[in-house]
């Protein structure tokens, strides 16, 4: 069995993350948790134009984030809301 990942989130996600209400909060950390485990879920989809990065939602969330397999590090860069391409920027 392949050693497991470590997570890293970027300031600006742990800010997000600490903006929701709790059941949001639970929803999201868990499925950014997961990664853990699995950096490439079913629903994981490449990033165009940015090598090395994946998003996956979780409701109408969107969690962007970069492996780094040498490491074994997954680092968090954004969360937001799906429909804004705000969570894109600064990537």
């Amino acid at each position: 069995m392949p050693s497991q990942f470590v997570i890293d989130c970027e300031e600006s996600v742990r800010k997000f993350l600490l903006g929701l209400d709790p059941k949001r909060y639970k929803q999201v950390a868990a499925r950014i948790f997961a990664l853990h485990d699995n950096p490439r879920p079913h629903d994981s989809e490449n990033v165009t134009g940015f090598p090395g990065h994946y998003r996956i939602d979780q409701g109408e969330y969107r969690i962007v984030y970069r492996i780094y397999y040498e490491q074994r590090l997954i680092v968090i860069r954004r969360a937001g809301k799906r429909n804004d391409d705000e969570v894109y920027k600064g990537l």
